[in-house]
């Protein structure tokens, strides 16, 4: 990973942090985030529903994003995470995108009484897609390019989220070859924690855990590789998932196909397709065409008015048809809750407090949802989404109505005008800040402009700005940002995950990798921020105990937050998919759609939705 390495009690100084740290503009089948796991957000990405009867075989049509790379230790973005998702397999999984874990790669495994020693039995016949065989030894080598590869972004999963055992230099820097992960033999795997973690199975699910054949590239010490990184990460990538890579044309497609040696559930269909675009109009248009079996529909072309909901199952999903659309369909629908929170974020060293607390009681999340976001999402009271806030949905509505200081389901311009003047502004000397947003976003613009308008009655001129994802991402790490947008999507379902952002030392844009950019210090609320923060990681073990601590801690880290306002949470996005009736594909859950496999997928006209060859 290019970004510095800390310690467990520094937890997760990249930028990206093990959450996705999104761009807020359109995505289609996951939503790109460059070299972040930062979500674009807003604008939705692919998927489905189940069916009965249907013939297998033929190619599965979708709309993907720009992707970055198909090496599981590298890539950060949702997009090529779909990708890499068919072609690799971990230990665990999140079955079709829901969040309780099971096991994948592994039969079974064991954990010590101290929480401490995870010992994994290894499915028989699982082989990779060169015929070898899965052996505990290429999970040693796996975790170990994961650790000490420079092509790995991922190093602080296993070296500080899960926090193995391992050594380091002087300069607190990775030795290698001193992970604790050992091959008992062929099928037993060891892994030795230096503290109990409490989502050390659900980390294990990500596919930056996935299995390589040993040896496959040189980029670690002790290999020569038997391919060069460049072929492996883009044309001759190897797992042992239940496709197998085809091709992959930067910005054009990709395309995966049916691995016939599967250990698991082999694919019904002989291969799944990508069309990359990142335009809105030629991806609505695509899908019209019927060359895309399932997708998202863009925000500025959703008429909730054509939602017809049948049915909301007990994961809270809804189910239903939509249309008719440009085409004369009707298609099917499905909108899924899942774990996310967009935001935006202020550089507290560049916007006063009175400028953030103004902005915060003139903002109606509920006024942004309906109209922006045309009601795929609810407002966002915590950085916490509802599915992992601490007593579950209840509690996070219950908590917001009563607690949230600013203008609740409202706009109130009269507090905002108040504690603009209480810090010296008016109508002669008004207040001034920039707002930067994703260029390609068609919602985050019109958020910006609601603000602003208000926000010009309480004495404060708000500039709007468009960036590049990249650019923003990079001016932000260097502090050049005052406000901006940007989202986050789960990692791991667990609050800590998230409330890793609002940790105020790894605010820092002066540091090498600040996780956000807001630069939060020398407040009274900072320091209860980091006060709670530390006792996250002091009591980071599986047990009721440890676990109550951390949620009174992650209670104290929202109403810190809230204090100073330094992220102002806008909403929690819901993720739609859309299909036409001859494509069948099991219903995703909370952790999205770039978690889900498509060997369960089944298609009544093989090849019907045309696509790229």
């Amino acid at each position: 990973m290019s970004e510095q390495d800390t310690t467990r009690r520094s937890f997760l100084a990249a930028t990206g942090g093990a959450a996705s740290a999104v761009a807020l503009g359109s995505g289609l089948a996951g939503a790109s985030a460059g070299q972040e796991t930062t979500t674009e957000g807003g604008e939705q990405g692919t998927q489905t529903g189940q069916g009965q009867g249907q013939r297998s075989g033929g190619t599965l049509n979708l709309i993907n994003s720009t992707m970055s790379t198909l090496d599981p230790i590298k890539a950060t973005d949702t997009a090529s995470g779909e990708v890499i998702q068919q072609v690799f397999d971990a230990l665990m999984n999140y079955p079709d995108g829901n969040i309780e874990v099971q096991p994948l790669l592994a039969k079974n495994y064991e954990v010590s009484d101290d929480f401490t020693t995870y010992t994994f039995t290894i499915r028989e016949g699982a082989t990779f897609h060169d015929g070898s065989p899965v052996t505990a030894q290429d999970f040693v080598y796996s975790f170990e390019r994961l650790a000490q590869s420079d092509n790995s972004r991922r190093s602080y999963f296993i070296l500080q989220s899960i926090g193995v055992k391992h050594s380091t230099d002087a300069d607190g820097n990775y030795q290698p070859d001193t992970l604790g992960v050992t091959a008992q033999n062929d099928r037993t795997l060891q892994i030795q924690l230096q503290e109990p973690f409490h989502a050390t199975l659900e980390m294990l699910a990500y596919t930056s855990f996935a299995a390589v054949p040993e040896g496959i590239v040189g980029d670690i010490n002790g290999y020569d590789g038997e391919l060069n990184y460049q072929e492996f990460s883009t044309s001759a990538p190897v797992g042992c998932g239940p496709f197998e890579f085809e091709k992959w044309e930067s910005n054009t497609e990709a395309a995966v196909t049916r691995f016939d040696n599967y250990y698991g559930k082999k694919a019904e269909v002989d291969r799944v397709h990508w069309r990359i675009m990142s335009d809105a109009n030629a991806r609505y248009t695509y899908a019209m065409n019927k060359n895309a079996d399932a997708f998202s529909i863009p925000t500025q072309f959703y008429n909730p008015n054509k939602v017809n909901v049948t049915k909301t199952d007990n994961r809270g999903r809804k189910v239903g048809t939509y249309g008719p659309v440009r085409n004369g369909e009707t298609l099917n629908f499905l909108a899924v809750p899942t774990i996310n929170t967009f935001y935006i974020g202020f550089n507290t060293n560049q916007v006063e407090a009175a400028a953030r607390k103004a902005a915060a009681y003139a903002m109606n999340k509920e006024q942004l949802v309906e109209q922006v976001f045309k009601g795929r999402g609810r407002p966002a009271y915590h950085f916490t989404p509802p599915a992992i806030y601490p007593g579950g949905n209840d509690a996070y509505q219950k908590h917001a109505q009563q607690e949230y200081p600013y203008s609740y389901r409202q706009t109130d311009l009269q507090k905002a005008r108040q504690v603009m003047k209480e810090a010296g502004y008016g109508p002669n000397n008004r207040y001034s800040f920039t707002f930067t947003v994703y260029q390609r976003s068609n919602t985050w613009p019109q958020v910006g402009q609601l603000l602003r308008d208000k926000l010009s009655s309480a004495y404060i001129d708000m500039n709007i700005e468009t960036a590049p994802f990249s650019t923003l991402l990079q001016r932000g790490r260097e502090g050049n940002l005052q406000a901006y947008s940007l989202g986050w999507v789960m990692d791991w379902p667990a609050p800590d995950n998230f409330l890793q952002l609002l940790n105020p030392p790894l605010t820092d844009t002066s540091q090498s990798a600040p996780i956000s950019y807001v630069n939060w210090s020398g407040t009274e609320a900072s320091q209860r921020a980091r006060q709670a923060w530390t006792t996250v990681q002091n009591n980071p073990a599986p047990t009721d105990k440890a676990e109550r601590l951390r949620n009174q801690a992650y209670i104290e880290m929202e109403e810190a937050n809230w204090q100073d306002c330094v992220f102002l949470n806008v909403y929690h996005e819901t993720d739609q998919r859309f299909w036409y009736d001859y494509a069948q594909i099991p219903k995703f859950g909370a952790a999205g759609t770039s978690r889900q496999m498509f060997n369960g997928v089944t298609l009544n006209e093989p090849n019907a939705g045309g696509g790229s060859n």
